[in-house]
């Protein structure tokens, strides 16, 4: 071999050595998506509420119960993977979707445009509405009647993000909880209480003194399953899910157990 080609080989040699690492390191990795990631680990993570029945609290065996708790059973179940209940509020649950530290937010979620724009979601799983509840002494029956009244909210929920922009007159004390929220309107802290239907139906059905009798409607909100973005076979197992829980009564003997009325035909 003569030197000209002795050095050809070296140079083609050592461009190999370089280039082969930066071919390693560039190439593509295989996309695992988040169903794949629930089947191999055999456990579904989801953010669930806890201090808002009947979606979700804690019985008197101390163990989760409610609508939302069921929901994330029966989508554990279609996926044949065990269930791993996470804990939330209304302001953390999106913040754990979007950390990893769950794979489902089932916690009475309502869709918003700036939701819409960080997170996607499955269809309806649950019929809601927010709305203004007070005592049958107080008149209201508009946001404008709020002017110089008292309403206690949970912070970050849909009905006291819809109330800070429908009645800016109103005197909106906000709580880190529901359970707080709703405390303050037994307690006669504030006069009245935003929240949802089935958690002014709850308080309702223990009789207390101050009735949360409805004033007006905020929002017409379904509950939908939050998911991380770009998830399509995830988004569609859980739609499948859905429909197939509606098709076979399961939703509807739900909705009977938890909120006393049939699942909405139009839901």
């Amino acid at each position: 071999m003569n030197r000209l080609t002795l050095r050809s080989t070296r140079r083609t040699v050592v461009a190999a050595l370089i280039v082969s690492p930066l071919l390693a390191i560039t190439a593509p990795a295989a996309h695992a998506d988040t169903l794949d990631n629930i089947a191999k680990a055999g456990v579904l993570k989801v953010a669930v509420p806890e201090d808002y029945p009947p979606f979700g609290s804690v019985g008197p065996d101390m163990k989760p119960q409610g609508y939302d708790i069921d929901t994330a059973a029966l989508l554990a179940k279609s996926m044949n993977v065990k269930l791993e209940l996470v804990p939330v509020n209304s302001a953390n649950r999106i913040p754990y979707l979007q950390t990893n530290k769950v794979d489902l937010v089932i916690s009475s979620l309502g869709k918003t445009p700036d939701r819409e724009k960080v997170i996607d979601f499955s269809n309806a799983y649950a019929p809601y509405y927010q709305g203004v509840f007070g005592p049958a002494d107080i008149k209201v029956s508009g946001p404008a009647d709020l002017t110089g009244k008292t309403v206690g909210a949970t912070r970050g929920a849909l009905e006291e993000l819809g109330l800070t922009q429908m009645a800016p007159n109103a005197t909106i004390k906000r709580f880190e909880d529901n359970n707080a929220t709703i405390a303050a309107f037994l307690s006669g802290q504030v006069q009245l209480i935003a929240a949802g239907n089935i958690v002014a139906a709850a308080i309702l059905a223990k009789n207390p003194p101050r009735r949360p009798e409805p004033k007006f409607v905020i929002k017409n909100s379904p509950c939908f399953v939050g998911m991380n973005r770009n998830e399509p076979r995830l988004q569609q197992k859980v739609n499948a899910a859905i429909a197939q829980a509606k098709q076979d009564g399961t939703l509807n003997t739900m909705s009977k157990k938890w909120f006393g009325a049939a699942l909405p035909a139009d839901l």
